[in-house]
């Protein structure tokens, strides 16, 4: 379970346990210790910046739940359909505590079925993927070091300074050698490799903060969500080339990984340059999550008000507090204007309708009354169309 872990051009060495510790017999591996930690990073970056995307957190909730169920299958299946490793049971198939995810079948069992859950739960599907992005890149960036701990996902021989070996590594070449000799890549099984974990998790992390810091500047929403594939595409492609054990299309010997970076990044791009163009310069407006706690309070104060409310013909909609701002706001602008809509007084609202309602009513009633009043005179026909005139022209202005 132990690693030495060793950096020869570095002058270090580390010895790594995979097991974090145990529970009642039960070893908890670091592998899956870093996953949940990138996780829950992801998560709390989520829900702080939710109201900024106008994305409820309450709703993200669910969203969240059946997005990372979905990933986690979908990233096991992508990894067992192109793996070169046949697997004997179904077990083994589904058991994931000696690793085996792969990161793109993650991606899109997320963005599938996570679109899928928004829909359920009536979020915007390109503002959920761009604040979704960003906790990925987070959650990549941190999750990467598990598979240090477990000295797998490296890559080729390299000679320089910060060039990785360990037992595991060595092991690994010598028994994928004359395989991938046939890939037309040769390696040395003493010689230190590429730490591509490494080179992945820095490049998720630049990422993240490239994004962070451009988020308040977005043009439209999934722009963020794009550039995430642009950017981790572009990664991904030069450092899958790198790797040893990529996952291959049967019968041609193409790294899976990287086509599907190379169509992400394309796609990506041109998605840009194309909604960009149709924009313009207009600027992005966000329309505050109303959220479930505000949603409760107006069906009350509806259902407390119903009867006067049909009496007088009077309704009232969510949309009467429905507000927007500038995606250039800052959080805590967008923080203080939810909470002002959450705190909405609809009962207020509910009876100046109710009052202005009674009074519209009163005025049309007093007219009513005007004019059966002098309907029943002797005036001439001109002189009361002209009285008619001036009685409705007053209503109006009042």
């Amino acid at each position: 379970m132990t690693n030495l872990v060793q950096f020869p051009g570095l002058g270090l060495e580390f010895n790594i346990n995979r097991v974090a510790f145990t529970i009642g017999g039960l070893d908890v591996y670091w592998y899956g210790v870093l996953i949940a930690t990138g996780f829950l990073l992801a998560l709390v970056f989520a829900f702080h910046y939710a109201v900024d995307f106008g994305i409820d957190a309450d709703r993200l909730v669910d969203v969240v739940l059946v997005g990372s169920v979905c990933a986690v299958i979908c990233a096991r299946a992508y990894y067992v359909i192109f793996s070169p490793v046949p697997y004997e049971s179904f077990a083994d198939m589904i058991g994931i505590r000696q690793g085996g995810l792969a990161i793109y079948g993650g991606v899109i069992g997320a963005a599938v079925f996570g679109g899928l859950a928004c829909k359920w739960r009536k979020l915007s599907i390109p503002a959920t993927f761009d604040l979704v992005a960003m906790g990925f890149l987070i959650g990549q960036s941190i999750g990467r070091w598990g598979n240090f701990v477990n000295q797998e996902a490296f890559g080729t021989n390299t000679s320089l300074p910060w060039g990785m070996y360990s037992q595991a590594t060595a092991n690994y070449l010598s028994s994928w050698q004359a395989t991938l000799a046939q890939e037309g890549v040769i390696v040395d099984p003493g010689m230190p490799v590429h730490p591509t974990f490494l080179y992945e998790s820095i490049w998720c992390a630049v990422g993240f903060f490239a994004l962070w810091a451009y988020m308040k500047k977005r043009r439209f929403n999934g722009e963020i969500a794009l550039m995430y594939a642009a950017w981790y595409g572009a990664g991904r492609f030069w450092i899958e080339g790198l790797r040893t054990d990529s996952l291959l299309l049967p019968g041609v010997n193409l790294r899976v990984s990287q086509l599907v970076a190379l169509v992400s990044v394309v796609a990506a791009v041109v998605a840009i340059v194309v909604i960009r163009r149709k924009i313009g310069k207009r600027e992005l407006m966000v329309d505050l999550p109303l959220s479930t706690t505000a949603e409760k309070k107006f069906q009350t104060a509806r259902e407390n008000w119903a009867d006067k409310l049909d009496a007088l013909g009077q309704s009232v909609s969510l949309e009467e507090m429905q507000r927007q701002l500038p995606a250039s706001a800052s959080h805590k602008e967008f923080a203080q204007a939810q909470k002002e809509q959450q705190s909405f007084d609809w009962d207020s609202l509910i009876r100046q309708k109710l009052e202005q309602a009674e009074m519209d009513a009163g005025m049309q009633e007093s007219v009513r009354q005007e004019n059966a009043r002098f309907a029943q005179l002797p005036v001439d026909p001109e002189e009361r169309a002209a009285t008619n005139s001036s009685l409705t022209q007053g209503l109006d202005e009042k």
